[in-house]
């Protein structure tokens, strides 16, 4: 197969899925291959991003199952399958097990719309706006079990400007998170990322 493999794990709209398909078709991801979407909810618009672009996608209803660990291990015959490399977690809504979290250590990422260790969990820039912080921002981090406790590998902060309201503060972060999705990817691909303790250092 030669190339690293990735999973995307999505649960909506897909945006930064249709960045990461993206930036693989302009050659951005240091010869990074999308090779299959996750989702776990088969009416979503991001599976229809995954058929236009030409990505496998595995779809499941955790209803169906007894447990999360049950379709974990569904899903972990599929990645095996496909020798994947790297699991990019991009809007997947559910925690996720040690079933995916232990073999996957070092090789999951996932990003999230505050400076981490601020503001984890659902409605981060929500509960930032609230809060009324003037700097927030996204994050990416490997994936350790935890509510968004993973060790930091990348962060870019967007100042919230006197007055402005939430949408356009949403907005703002996300197109960052288009930005530094697909670099942190690259960087992976790459080999240019070394994870010491809770210290990610980048080459």
């Amino acid at each position: 197969m030669g190339s690293y493999r990735i999973a995307v794990f999505a649960s909506g709209q897909g945006t930064n899925f249709q960045s990461l398909v993206d930036a693989a078709s302009r050659g951005e991801l240091g010869g990074a291959e999308i090779a299959l979407l996750v989702c776990d909810k088969p009416q979503a618009p991001v599976v229809k991003r995954a058929e236009q672009a030409g990505v496998e996608h595995f779809l499941f209803q955790p209803k169906q199952y007894a447990s999360r660990e049950d379709y974990e291990r569904e899903i972990a015959a599929e990645l095996d399958k496909r020798s994947i490399d790297l699991i990019v977690l991009a809007g997947y809504m559910r925690l996720l097990t040690a079933v995916l979290v232990e073999p996957y250590a070092g090789r999951m990422i996932n990003i999230h719309p505050s400076l981490l260790p601020a503001f984890p969990g659902v409605n981060a820039i929500g509960q930032a706006y609230d809060y009324g912080v003037k700097v927030t921002g996204a994050t990416v981090h490997f994936v350790d079990g935890g509510m968004d406790s993973g060790a930091v590998i990348a962060q870019r902060t967007v100042d919230i400007r006197e007055g402005e309201t939430i949408e356009s503060v949403e907005e703002r972060i996300h197109a960052v998170e288009k930005e530094i999705y697909p670099q942190v990817v690259r960087l992976l691909a790459e080999g240019r990322v070394k994870l010491d303790g809770r210290k990610v250092i980048l080459t």
